[in-house]
């Protein structure tokens, strides 16, 4: 009886393991490269709000030409004179801040501006408990001296609800859609955000143009999914470690 003089063979690449961990490995680097990416954003945004706190209001007019041409709108404070706006007619726009829910009130104020004739207006937070709405009366032309924050619309995401159109219930700014119902003609693609009151006699409503903190959290984020694509790399090298000394 002889004794056999084969040796064991190495075990085959781990080929069905390692392709999964790469496309694994490479996607948490994605996703931390994109948190850092909107780290520079927030950062970005954070400054400009921080200079719009001591930043002079600028007439409305002139900025809007400089948007219709390509300049930027979102975060500049500016000034407008909107006869009637506190007795002009106003969609409910669904939102919550950190007492609870509510609506804010969004009128149309008519624009002196190359491209644009009307803007729309935030005029302020209501809260759901309070069931009185200010008057309305198209034909009161009182002027109201405001001052805001012009903002971008925000887009409406897949758990954002349809609006209502006929039930007068929004939880988007969808501006054109907005503008018709409105009768706004040739309305800025942007919000005036009050900063000042429509009505300062109606205590409930309450204009809040920038949020009450913007969190940033982004670096956090991206040190979590690089963390992670590490300890997955480092887990495959273990185990092709092991493979390799079999």
């Amino acid at each position: 009886m002889t004794a056999s003089t084969d040796t064991p063979s190495r075990k085959a690449f781990p080929l069905g393991l390692t392709i999964p961990t790469l496309i694994a490995a490479a996607i948490l680097v994605w996703l931390g490269a994109w948190q850092m990416q909107r780290l520079a954003w927030k950062s970005d945004l954070l400054a400009r709000v921080a200079a719009l706190q001591a930043a002079p209001a600028r007439p409305l007019g002139p900025v809007l030409d400089s948007l219709a041409d390509g300049g930027q709108g979102d975060f500049i404070r500016v000034t407008v004179d909107c006869p009637g706006l506190g007795a002009a007619p106003y969609l409910e726009l669904y939102s919550v801040r950190e007492s609870g829910a509510g609506l804010r009130l969004i009128s149309a104020c008519a624009v002196r501006s190359a491209r644009y004739r009307t803007i729309l207006v935030d005029r302020g937070f209501v809260a759901d408990i309070i069931s009185v709405r200010p008057p309305v009366n198209s034909d009161d032309k009182t002027p109201v001296a405001l001052v805001g924050v012009l903002r971008a619309p925000d887009k409406a995401t897949f758990v954002t609800p349809p609006n209502d159109l006929e039930g007068n219930h929004w939880y988007s700014r969808d501006i054109p859609a907005m503008a018709a119902r409105l009768n706004a003609p040739s309305p800025a693609p942007i919000i005036l955000a009050a900063e000042t009151s429509s009505n300062p006699g109606w205590q409930a409503l309450k204009p809040e143009p920038l949020p009450a903190e913007i969190p940033n959290r982004h670096l956090e984020y991206a040190l979590t999914w690089f963390g992670l694509a590490g300890a997955l790399v480092a887990v495959y090298a273990a185990m092709l470690w092991r493979w390799w000394k079999a």
